[in-house]
């Protein structure tokens, strides 16, 4: 888990009456994800990046391609922010995402549900291997610092690969819904993603990390 999570993003929520912060590890890509902001911070942090880390520049287009596609299936998805981690070495591409997004508090047939924390814990379904390598999840509450209880699913998971797309991606997953304060319509989802398997451990860890310094402002 670092220990050092000094880059703060404050973003104002669109259509909600509140914002929030979250901070992430130095290293990692915090950019505009939407279309018409997208391309143009994208590369000026790539360029910034390889100005820093000379070593980096063979992998410019690697990069470049990688954050475009974290970008788009973050927007897509219908997130307000993202912060990422885009890294190559010797060869092999490590990527993780952690997201933002606020999500209504009814389910697909309009009754409103609870956004009490628990009840959420409750309500989400646990998975449970039967043999090694297969997807997993757990469910649990978790403390978020100034913040309160939220709910929490870990795991390694079968995610689609875009909306209306019947292909999977197995991703190491952790998400944590936390109750927008005064309201009991909407829940702040905060989802952390990598597709780096073997990393599982250490990556539920940073997202627990990232997620602990979330504030509402």
């Amino acid at each position: 888990m670092p220990d050092d999570i000094p880059t703060d993003g404050a973003s104002p929520i669109p259509a909600t009456p509140f914002g929030f912060s979250l901070s992430a590890p130095a290293s990692w890509w915090e950019f505009d994800i939407r279309p018409e902001g997208r391309e143009a911070t994208i590369r000026g942090l790539v360029d910034e990046r390889v100005r820093e880390i000379p070593e980096l520049a063979p992998y410019r287009p690697d990069l470049t391609t990688m954050l475009r596609s974290m970008a788009k299936d973050a927007h897509d998805s219908g997130a307000l922010y993202m912060v990422s981690m885009a890294e190559n070495f010797d060869g092999v591409p490590l990527s993780a995402t952690v997201t933002v997004s606020v999500i209504g508090a009814r389910n697909k047939q309009g009754v409103t549900l609870s956004t009490d924390p628990r009840a959420i814990a409750e309500s989400l379904r646990t998975i449970t291997p039967r043999r090694e390598g297969d997807a997993w999840r757990k469910v649990t509450t978790v403390d978020v610092p100034e913040v309160g209880t939220a709910a929490r699913t870990y795991g390694v998971e079968d995610v689609p690969v875009a909306q209306g797309d019947s292909r999977t991606l197995r991703m190491v997953l952790t998400q944590t819904y936390i109750p927008v304060p005064g309201t009991n319509a909407q829940v702040v989802l905060v989802s952390g993603a990598s597709p780096v398997l073997d990393l599982a451990e250490a990556f539920h860890d940073i997202f627990d990390a990232v997620t602990s310094t979330f504030r509402f402002v």
